[in-house]
């Protein structure tokens, strides 16, 4: 019960004060003059002032509030090393069972670090996650936080309110832990393919070992080299970059007896290869109507450097005109297709026939160096088809089918086979998926017999209209039509012939994003997302393989025709090994390089600071002789007071309650006033009538 005295004025206080001011300063007038009666007219200006005042007893019943304890558990990955997990298992249920003793505390257990599949950060950050705990409560309520931790802890404010609630630390692991460690000092994000690029590493020790250490530098999962490094010195490093697109550099070294995890053995480095401009040979044997197109869609290419040839003089041409009054610049033959022709990454020759302008042997050459690897397009045109055909010379071994002779002149749609479907060249082409097509019609083809390779592209009487195909280490494409120009100029709406040539130029450069059967693999948060392109219709369940050495399978849903995906949620962060069939490929989820393998020896600095200007304590979690963990006892302690002990840790309790009910008794109420009131007046009415 709690008792309180309040006054519930019968009249406003204006009049209260119009009423009792006359009679108080009659009393006082009174009391200074001596005269008769004057105690007993104080007496009644004192019942009368009461009366008005209203004097009410309060009774109130109230219950007392809890104090808010926030438990705070790092669940970190570096809490996964030795027996940390267990150590921190059993400090909660014994901190747990301690506090339930306390019915004056509300505790709230916060688990905090773990990232999760939407939230990309690695770091430990338990600050943040005891500032949600106490978001909802009063500074008044707060008894105080106790963490459960390794230590490493990345989000310690700078500064902590010393008249707040005390914070104590429990720290798991041991002392004098060993650990080394590899980081990359200097790793640029890009390199140019084929080029060397500098990149600088240290391996660090906690202790003070010295001395050469091996490092195994490996690229894409494949060693490449064996480097000798000073522990503790800044050490160089040259590679080539192999591929374009992303590059995974691994830097690894050899755990040491005794060491605390090789978790952070290993240094991961994200290498984004960049090609020098393609190099592309145009030559057209004749100016026509397409002859623009494609020049003007490989000059638009940043990434192509192009040049372009047309022959507008062909031998045979005679017309009596001296050489050297003549403005036409000389085909350099030799020097194209003999001297240089490997310094190219695709050869195209449009609408171009054999009149001459090129030795045959040259013919050979380019054979040659399509087996080599090397690229070429025929845009064909009429000339194809005949007597003069490119076909007719040695090159022939190269083409991926001969002419029939026949040029078909006719209007039809070009439509994309069922692998055009799922080719990456022409899969998802704009106004593919329609009947007919939402493009232009073409008006010319040129029939061929028996073709190699993959047809993507039908054309007049689902005759071949696009082939595709590898020859040797090459490849070799054939558009069998000179009208994708029509696309170009918008003829009946146009058609896609920007994507259509471009992709076309780029598979045969063998760009990676085009290649028919390819895995890639990328991290997203702490989710791994999979991706097949492939020609067949099931590639099968995808092999993904953690840091750990854990194996799972993924399924591999279609996504779009010749693409199937996958996506499985991690709770590790390193480097992840996906395979599928006989390919594979190599995956990072999480942060490269991430602050919470850094460091992952357990210490008791990091936190020490906020935790004593809080008035708590930092100190590690001892095993006891029975295999447990001794835990300080836990002591409910006064605002102000001591919050820690040589073996106990406090918690501040608060005084604050909630109302539940009031009972009211009037004081000067009712007979009982009304009797006080006329007994004062009475006696002052009798002492002056006296």
């Amino acid at each position: 019960m709690n008792w309180s005295l309040s006054f519930e004025p019968l009249v406003a206080w204006s009049w209260m004060a119009a009423i009792l001011l006359p009679v108080a300063v009659l009393a006082i007038v009174g009391l200074a003059l001596r005269q008769r009666g004057a105690l007993l007219r104080l007496a009644a200006f004192a019942a009368l002032a009461i009366a008005l005042l209203n004097p009410v007893l309060l009774d109130e019943e109230r219950d007392p509030l809890q104090s808010v304890v926030a438990l705070v558990v790092d669940r970190s990955q570096s809490q996964d090393i030795g027996d940390r997990a267990e150590t921190t298992e059993a400090a909660v249920e014994t901190l747990q069972a301690r506090l339930a003793r306390f019915p004056q505390f509300d505790v709230r257990v916060v688990e905090a670090g773990r990232a999760s599949a939407a939230d990309d950060r690695t770091q430990t950050r338990l600050f943040g996650a005891l500032d949600n705990a106490f978001r909802d409560v009063p500074p008044s309520r707060v008894a105080g936080a106790i963490m459960i931790t390794d230590g490493q802890v990345h989000d310690v404010p700078a500064q902590v309110d010393e008249s707040g609630a005390p914070l104590h630390v429990l720290v798991t692991g041991e002392e004098d832990e060993f650990d080394r460690r590899i980081r990359f000092e200097r790793a640029p994000r890009f390199g140019i393919v084929g080029r060397p690029v500098d990149l600088t590493y240290r391996v660090v020790t906690t202790g003070d070992e010295e001395g050469l250490i091996d490092v195994r530098v490996l690229v894409n999962g494949e060693i490449v080299s064996v480097e000798q490094a000073i522990i503790g010195q800044e050490m160089p490093l040259e590679l080539i970059v192999p591929n374009a697109g992303k590059n995974i550099v691994e830097l690894v070294i050899d755990t040491a007896p005794g060491e605390l995890t090789d978790t952070n053995n290993r240094a991961i480095a994200m290498l984004d290869g960049i090609r020098e401009n393609l190099r592309v040979l145009l030559v057209s044997g004749e100016p026509h109507a397409g002859e623009r197109t494609w020049r003007n869609l490989l000059k638009s290419d940043t990434s192509v450097d192009l040049i372009h040839f047309t022959i507008l003089r062909p031998p045979e041409k005679q017309d009596g005109t001296p050489i050297n009054e003549l403005s036409l610049i000389a085909f350099p033959t030799r020097e194209l297709f003999v001297e240089r022709i490997n310094d190219f990454d695709l050869i195209i020759f449009d609408r171009y026939q054999h009149r001459d302008v090129l030795p045959i042997l040259y013919y050979d050459y380019i054979a040659e160096y399509v087996e080599n690897g090397g690229a070429l397009l025929i845009a064909a045109g009429p000339e194809y088809a005949g007597n003069q055909s490119i076909a007719r010379t040695p090159l022939m071994s190269a083409l991926p089918a001969m002419p029939t002779g026949t040029v078909v002149e006719q209007g039809f749609y070009p439509r994309l086979t069922d692998i055009g479907q799922r080719h990456p060249v022409t899969r998802g082409l704009e106004g593919s998926a329609a009947e007919p097509p939402q493009w232009s019609r073409w008006f010319r083809q040129i029939d061929i017999q028996s073709p190699e390779g993959e047809v993507v592209m039908n054309g007049a009487g689902d005759r071949p209209l696009l082939v595709l195909n590898r020859r040797g280490e090459g490849r070799v494409g054939m558009l069998l039509s000179d009208q994708g120009w029509l696309w170009a100029r918008g003829f009946e709406g146009g058609g896609p012939h920007v994507s259509l040539y471009r992709r076309m130029a780029h598979w045969l450069m063998k760009e990676p994003e085009l290649e028919e059967e390819r895995l890639t693999a990328s991290g997203r948060g702490m989710t791994l997302d999979i991706t097949r392109q492939t020609m067949s219709d099931d590639p099968g369940p995808a092999t993904v393989v953690s840091p750990s050495g854990q194996s799972i399978d993924v399924t591999l849903e279609p996504s779009t025709p010749g693409q199937f995906t996958g996506s499985v949620e991690t709770d590790e962060i390193g480097l992840y090994q996906i395979g599928n069939g006989d390919l594979t490929t190599l995956a990072h989820v999480g942060p490269v390089n991430a602050p919470e393998f850094q460091d992952t020896v357990s210490t008791t600095e990091v936190l020490r600071p906020a935790a004593e200007a809080s008035g708590g304590s930092v100190r590690r979690l001892a095993a006891t002789l029975a295999g447990g963990v001794s835990v300080p006892n836990v002591v409910p302690v006064r605002a102000g007071g001591e919050a820690s002990g040589r073996d106990w840790i406090g918690l501040r309790t608060t005084n604050d309650s909630v109302l539940r009910s009031v009972s009211r008794v009037p004081l000067f109420a009712g007979f009982f006033g009304l009797a006080l009131l006329l007994m004062a007046l009475g006696a002052m009415w009798y002492r002056e009538g006296r």
